[in-house]
């Protein structure tokens, strides 16, 4: 088929329109790169982009990535005009309450978005996890009869993007991996918020991405039939290198009076709307969109649907003879996971008397979970050997075993949880990575982007506590436990022995509306044996329970998670018979549960209460008006030998109790 080259760019100045009259009706937003980008748009939407608007999650989707998120009326625009649900109506509420347009693009608000990229660099981190799925899904479900997958991800980004930390891992790691499934997209307009981009950046990024293993391509963002051609060429390559095609665009096109400047980035030019309607050879009216431009993608649209009735029949075949495989398929497709309990049943149950590091148990944990559950994927960031987070006889995903499910994702936290939000966002695999918990922070952006955006995916975070020992304060993250706590919507599991361990992994395997942070000690822990394995087991997917009843009346509870449980029950054994010991590895999950449950575990009657934890003490005064805690960094020693000095022993309950 002919470009339409002329349609095109009557609808890469329309939507210049739009963006233009979306921002000036609200006074805020991004123009620059909604306008320096509008060719790029019209060429991916009216050629380029294989999608279906009736079926925004069809399986076998080009996957569109807007990694520079302010620019979010680009999009918008691009999936008006292709049929998605989201009529003008919609772009006139630009980010306004409850509307479908919100300042940055959200996962699950609007049909067609893939990815929640608000910081920059996240989508293209975002990007390389779904370009990583599909690799996966083609190992995994394509047959010698019949190909259901072989689509491309393509990520939008500017130097924001490229020049955050994040996505220098991500592109890295894409390289390595030879994606050559992924395109990234750089509109290169030479200028940043604050200034012109040579004021903070001098590199070759064409040299760069190269030398990363990266295909480059050097284009006008502006020529649609060159923008075109490139694309395709990208898309035909499978040469082992993912591909970047930098677009030399003007940010601001369409408003003379800020074009080229920073000025352009914000919505500093909408004030100038009326003057650019007419350069554009746009009517007064805002808001337009002509007769011509809508048919244009009518007809696409019917196109695309077309091609979309033909894969479909590719996959009713495949369907027919690979029963099982579409089973798994549209299982994982749907968000079905197997429960806690079912996965519980295939975990074997440890020696009552084990005396095991939380970490080695969830290696131990994972080796039944990882056979039983085919799409679970386990990464880490360089410290398999610490984490013990690898699945045995499962392989390593590399360029020559895309099936391989674990993955080494090298000293690159930040990208590890960028990627792994990416193939959760793709939603056939169950991600999860691996560092030690004093490194979180490294990659809280992400778990906290996983966390707003509902993801189910899992990250297994060891060396928990001041226990780590000789390796000192740098190492010891007192306050991290709680800093994860505080994240909206994600769970932090913290267990306290080997059983609890395997709870804690059947619960975030089967999560299905967010993301769980595992915390496992680096020391080993006695079991606990005052209550049954399958009490602990229930106990722990409940967030908390009795680990110890008291005998007698109840007089006082102690409280603790993970490896200070062990000290409060041996202070509960010299305290007498009316102590009863509760045992939280979540207080996330406690709190889900019914009034009933929680009055049964902490009886409001009872106000005599000593909560431990060896980090931040201010979250647990929820439960208790006496807590033991670190609020201070760690020291450089033996961890039994810190744990003393620093008043985590059964010795400092017993005497924090008396002094009640």
């Amino acid at each position: 088929m002919t470009l339409p080259l002329d349609i095109l760019g009557q609808a890469a100045n329309q939507a210049r329109g739009l963006a233009i009259d979306a921002v000036h009706k609200c006074s805020s937003g991004h123009l620059g790169l909604p306008l320096g980008c509008a060719e790029v748009g019209a060429v991916l939407w009216g050629s380029s982009l294989s999608h279906n608007p009736a079926e925004p999650r069809w399986l076998n989707r080009d996957r569109f990535v807007l990694s520079a998120g302010h620019g979010s009326m680009f999009i918008y625009t691009w999936l008006h005009l292709s049929g998605y649900d989201l009529p003008m109506s919609e772009l006139k509420s630009f980010r306004q309450l409850h509307s479908k347009t919100p300042g940055h693009p959200e996962f699950g608000e609007t049909d067609g978005v893939e990815a929640t990229t608000g910081p920059l660099g996240q989508g293209i981190g975002n990007a390389v996890g779904i370009a990583v799925s599909q690799k996966m899904a083609e190992a995994k479900y394509n047959t010698a009869d019949h190909t259901i997958f072989d689509a491309h991800t393509i990520a939008l980004a500017g130097d924001g993007c490229l020049q955050e930390g994040v996505a220098r891992e991500a592109v890295a790691f894409a390289g390595h991996q030879k994606l050559d499934n992924l395109i990234l997209m750089y509109d290169s307009n030479e200028v940043t918020l604050d200034a012109m981009a040579d004021q903070t950046q001098s590199e070759d990024t064409g040299a760069l991405y190269a030398a990363l293993g990266w295909e480059v391509f050097e284009i006008d963002g502006h020529d649609i039939a060159l923008v075109d051609k490139t694309v395709a060429a990208a898309k035909a390559s499978d040469n082992g290198q993912p591909k970047l095609i930098i677009l030399k665009t003007l940010i601001g096109k369409g408003i003379d009076e800020v074009a080229g400047t920073a000025g352009a980035h914000g919505e500093g030019g909408a004030k100038f709307a009326d003057s650019a309607h007419e350069k554009l050879g746009l009517p007064a009216d805002h808001f337009y969109i002509s007769d011509e431009v809508y048919a244009f993608f009518a007809q696409r649209t019917e196109e695309l649907k077309t091609a979309y009735g033909e894969w479909e029949s590719v996959y009713n075949a495949w369907k027919s003879a690979n029963s099982d495989l579409a089973a798994t398929l549209e299982a994982s497709a749907a968000g079905i996971r197997p429960s806690a309990e079912d996965l519980l049943a295939k975990i074997p149950t440890f020696a009552e008397d084990a005396n095991i590091a939380t970490r080695a148990a969830g290696g131990k944990v994972l080796q039944p979970l990882g056979a039983e559950v085919e799409t679970l994927l386990s990464g880490s960031a360089d410290l398999y050997g610490s984490t013990k987070n690898y699945m045995n006889d499962l392989g390593d995903f590399s360029p020559a075993n895309r099936s391989g499910r674990n993955f080494r994702f090298g000293i690159r936290e930040h990208a590890m949880g960028a990627i792994t939000n990416g193939i959760a966002y793709d939603g056939l695999f169950i991600p999860s990575g691996a560092t030690f918990l004093t490194f979180a922070d490294y990659m809280r952006p992400s778990i906290r982007l996983a966390a707003l955006a509902n993801l189910p995916l899992f990250h297994v975070l060891t060396h928990d506590s001041v226990g780590v020992g000789e390796d000192g304060p740098t190492h010891q993250p007192v306050e991290l436990t709680s800093a994860l706590r505080l994240i909206p919507n994600l769970d932090v599991i913290r267990p306290a022995d080997a059983e609890e361990t395997a709870a804690a992994f059947a619960a975030a395997i089967s999560r299905t509306n967010g993301p769980t942070a595992l915390i496992l000690s680096r020391q080993n822990l006695p079991a606990i044996s005052t209550t049954s394995i399958e009490g602990k087991r229930a106990g722990t997917l409940k967030g908390a329970y009795v680990a110890k009843a008291e005998t007698g009346a109840l007089e006082g509870i102690l409280i603790a998670s993970g490896s200070e449980v062990q000290h409060l029950l041996a202070a509960a054994a010299e305290l007498g018979d009316g102590i009863r010991v509760v045992s939280m590895p979540s207080m996330e999950r406690f709190e889900a549960q019914d009034a009933a449950y929680k009055e049964s575990v902490l009886p409001t009657a009872c106000t005599k209460r000593i909560a431990m934890e060896a980090g931040m003490t201010g979250l647990w005064y929820k439960y208790a008006s006496t807590v033991l805690g670190i609020d201070r960094f760690g020291i450089s020693a033996p961890g039994d030998t810190v744990m003393e000095e620093l008043g985590m022993t059964a010795g400092d309950v017993v005497a924090a109790y008396k002094a009640l």
